[in-house]
């Protein structure tokens, strides 16, 4: 018998911010691509799923966020995003974490709502295959509480900061994307300008 959803581990989200954006130039979580920053955009996006979301940042960022949006310090710097996706499951361990990264403007409901209805809580996480490589995409993901030793173990025992890495070694759900451009990520000027064309064909075919 598969259990009720409601027997499930709550869900929080989780925006992670906390990347320099070297390549960008500029804050990637600041761009506004839906007619507010990317970091508040996609907290809102989330709120409607999950019991409480908040923004994983480093110390420095926490200062400007706006009223109304919960940060959560990145207890491990330097470790990437990974550091943040373990200090979520320190912080609520109890819960599991619907994680996202703050570079995916295309992201579409219908692909949040495929990965909230196929989410598998007896695996350590459910994912999409990534539309280039068809590897697992760790950064929109929800990641169980039980994958927390698998993490901790990643990180301190064999300095792992991969959460990719982590997804491959172990049984997940994997799930192919119903809209590829979801998963677009956006890191440079370049991918930005291609982003823009692609939300701009996307808006003018609604």
């Amino acid at each position: 018998m598969v259990p009720s959803a409601n027997k499930y581990p709550k869900l929080n989200g989780l925006i992670l911010i906390g990347g320099r954006s070297k390549r960008m130039g500029f804050p990637k979580e600041r761009i506004e691509w839906h007619g507010k920053q990317q970091r508040y955009y996609l907290c809102d996006l989330l709120a409607p799923y999950c019991t409480d979301v908040y923004i994983s940042c480093r110390e420095d960022q926490c200062i400007d966020l706006a009223p109304g949006y919960d940060s959560l310090p990145d207890m491990y710097p330097n470790t990437g995003p990974l550091g943040g996706i373990i200090t979520a499951l320190i912080f609520q361990p109890e819960r599991a974490w619907l994680v996202l990264a703050c570079d995916l403007p295309l992201l579409c409901k219908t692909t949040l709502d495929l990965l909230i209805q196929q989410r598998t809580p007896k695996l350590i996480a459910t994912a999409f295959k990534s539309p280039i490589d068809g590897l697992p995409e760790p950064l929109f993901a929800i990641w169980e509480p039980h994958s927390y030793p698998f993490i901790l173990e990643q990180m301190t025992q064999q300095g792992q900061k991969s959460p990719r890495h982590i997804l491959l070694t172990h049984q997940i759900h994997l799930l192919d994307p119903p809209d590829r451009d979801s998963l677009v990520n956006v890191n440079t000027p370049t991918d930005a300008d291609r982003a823009k064309t692609l939300l701009l064909t996307r808006n003018q075919g609604r």
